[in-house]
């Protein structure tokens, strides 16, 4: 049997992250990262580099992924996101927000894929956010997550292999994460 950094397309886990605002989506792919080894890409760090040249701001994001959508330009943004995943290592990727990132993913990785929702109730995730600077208040924060680029969130939730609530601490998120990979391996995703 390979190492895990010797496997072969097909015999590896490739984990796509998707949930509203404040779930936990970019802690779970960094734990994924550090506890487990994974490469963490995140769709927001290929867009900035492709189109918004590192901007930090979440509302300048939001309308460059809105005209990326509208455009017809989905498919390119995942052509350069897939283009970046080692070919020898399992994988999560952060942010997925439209079916054309999990159609994209799954039509890429067929027999490894699968997609993780993290929920959270809206109060929950704006006690996460509050204290961070993208977010001047709760109207702030309500504008970022009914933005039109995060509004097909909720239509990847039937696909998801995996809904995981996140509703307390970091290591109750963490102990899941480690029980969801244990599961996606025994039950031979990877």
């Amino acid at each position: 049997m390979p190492s895990y950094s010797q496997r072969s397309r097909d015999d590896r886990l490739v984990v796509g992250i998707t949930g509203r605002i404040g779930a936990g989506k970019t802690s779970a792919g960094g734990y994924l990262s550090s506890r487990h080894g994974f490469q963490y890409l995140r769709y927001s760090q290929v867009l900035s580099e492709w189109l918004a040249k590192d901007s930090e701001s979440k509302a300048r994001l939001q309308d460059i992924g809105w005209q990326v959508m509208t455009k017809g330009m989905q498919p390119e943004l995942n052509r350069r996101l897939i283009a970046q995943i080692k070919p020898d290592s399992d994988v999560a990727v952060d942010g997925l927000r439209h079916p054309l990132d999990y159609e994209s993913l799954k039509n890429s990785f067929p027999a490894s894929f699968r997609m993780l929702f993290i929920d959270s109730p809206e109060e929950v995730r704006w006690e996460r956010k509050k204290d961070k600077t993208k977010y001047s208040g709760l109207r702030s924060f309500k504008t970022s997550d009914s933005h039109p680029v995060e509004q097909q969130i909720e239509v990847l939730r039937a696909n998801a292999a995996l809904v995981l609530q996140n509703e307390g601490s970091l290591q109750d998120l963490y102990a899941a994460l480690d029980e969801a990979v244990r599961g996606f391996r025994k039950a031979g995703y990877a």
